[in-house]
């Protein structure tokens, strides 16, 4: 289940500042990517637009490589990096194959990546604020 998060933002002018939920719902049938305002379904490009890659060029990465699939394979390579069971990793994508899941989605992490990932989550962890937003 998702966390509901309560944050403040700056909302109209001159420091107005409102609560606001970042999750309105988080049942298990409830939206991951839900508007500010009102929990409604947000399009596709936009979450990609506003969101996923202004945080992919604040980490130094290539924006236009933040794109759903690129979310997806990275998931699937977690889990199974993380020791998930593979059957386990078909459900959570989604997929009717497990053909898929293996040789499409999952992909082999060499040590060296896995050390300059590991260096590169430290750069952002150093440079985390409280609110938790990215200096």
């Amino acid at each position: 289940r998702l966390k509901t998060l309560e944050v403040e933002i700056n909302w109209g002018g001159k420091g107005a500042r409102k609560r606001i939920k970042l999750v309105r719902s988080d049942g298990p049938q409830d939206l991951v990517f839900q508007s500010l305002r009102n929990g409604a379904p947000m399009r596709d490009g936009n979450v990609l637009r506003r969101h996923l890659r202004p945080a992919a060029l604040k980490l130094g990465m290539e924006p236009e490589k933040a794109t759903w699939r690129s979310l997806r394979t990275s998931c699937a390579t977690w889990m199974i990096e993380a020791g998930a069971n593979p059957k386990d990793v078909q459900g959570q994508m989604r997929h009717s194959r497990i053909a898929t899941t293996m040789d499409v989605y999952v992909q082999h992490v060499p040590d060296s990546q896995r050390r300059a990932v590991a260096k590169m989550m430290d750069m952002v962890e150093s440079r985390r604020l409280p609110s938790g937003t990215v200096n």
